[in-house]
């Protein structure tokens, strides 16, 4: 094989590699089936095969491949829509829905994977180009590594700490911690409430966290992982066991309350805080200095 073999062989390698390793199938579902991983796959080839061939091309003063990355990108953006349209029409029949915020922020990994990917095969193969095949693959190991590390955002659990909390009734409604989340007016419903319904209390641990509770978005996205984790008995028609979280609009904590399949509260308590942190609700007041005046 020709040295311009070799280099588009190990930049294509090194990118597949890539999506292979960031490739995820879990409580999410996404993607969960073997459509969706073919989808991934092929997509990363092709990402694969641009970045691969960039260098050569490059290098042979073909100065259209340019032209080419620029349309790639325009690809993965359109993508990006499709995948949240997608997953917007699939929302309609979740009985606890991930959000909107949970959705965009799914289609906003599943573009920027792709630019990964080719990162990665523009690296790999330019150090084969200019160097050694084995330098191109030491460093596509460590292109590889660093986008593993990219991939990981932060969880629940390092913002704002995860405990245990009491349900009562004030009547018809449900209290947790004094915070009044729904009205339950039948008797029956109240006695399985309390004999088998679950709830926690997430206290940030900053203004920056109390910040990301406060979004609507986010606190969505707690009741989906739970509910997915652990299961719920919420039905089409049994809306009383749907799960809630409520903020305390005084301390800004939030309480959060399910009737699980799998009434265990250390797992629970782990569900929660393994919730990823969204995107766009990653608010930040603390560094402005108008934020830390107020927080003093």
């Amino acid at each position: 094989m020709d040295s311009l073999g070799i280099t588009v062989t190990v930049g294509m390698a090194a990118g597949l590699a890539c999506r292979m390793y960031l490739l995820r199938m879990d409580y999410r579902r996404y993607p969960g089936y073997p459509h969706s991983v073919i989808t991934h796959l092929s997509l990363a080839a092709i990402a694969s095969l641009i970045g691969a061939v960039a260098v050569p091309a490059l290098a042979a003063r073909e100065f259209t491949a340019v032209t080419f990355l620029a349309l790639a990108a325009q690809q993965f953006r359109e993508i990006r829509n499709l995948e949240r349209q997608s997953l917007a029409e699939l929302e309609e029949l979740e009985l606890v829905p991930r959000g909107r915020d949970y959705i965009e922020g799914i289609a906003r990994v599943f573009e920027s994977r792709n630019y990964l990917v080719m990162l990665t095969a523009l690296g790999a193969s330019l150090a084969t180009f200019y160097l050694h095949w084995g330098v191109g693959v030491a460093l596509s190991l460590v292109l590889i590594y660093i986008s593993g590390h990219l991939r990981r955002g932060k969880y629940l659990g390092e913002i704002a700490t995860v405990e245990p909390a009491s349900i009562s009734f004030d009547g018809p409604f449900l209290t947790i911690e004094g915070v009044v989340v729904t009205n339950v007016g039948l008797k029956k419903a109240r006695e399985k409430i309390l004999r088998e319904g679950r709830a926690v209390i997430i206290k940030p641990k900053d203004d920056d966290a109390r910040a990301i509770l406060h979004d609507a978005g986010q606190r969505q996205a707690i009741l989906h992982t739970v509910a997915s984790l652990l299961g719920t008995k919420v039905d089409i028609s049994e809306q009383e066991w749907k799960p809630l979280a409520c903020k305390n609009v005084d301390t800004g904590e939030v309480v959060l309350y399910i009737v699980p399949n799998e009434p265990d509260m250390e797992c629970l308590l782990q569900a929660v805080r393994m919730t990823p942190v969204l995107e766009s609700a990653a608010a930040r007041p603390l560094k402005s200095r108008i934020g830390r005046a107020a927080a003093d």
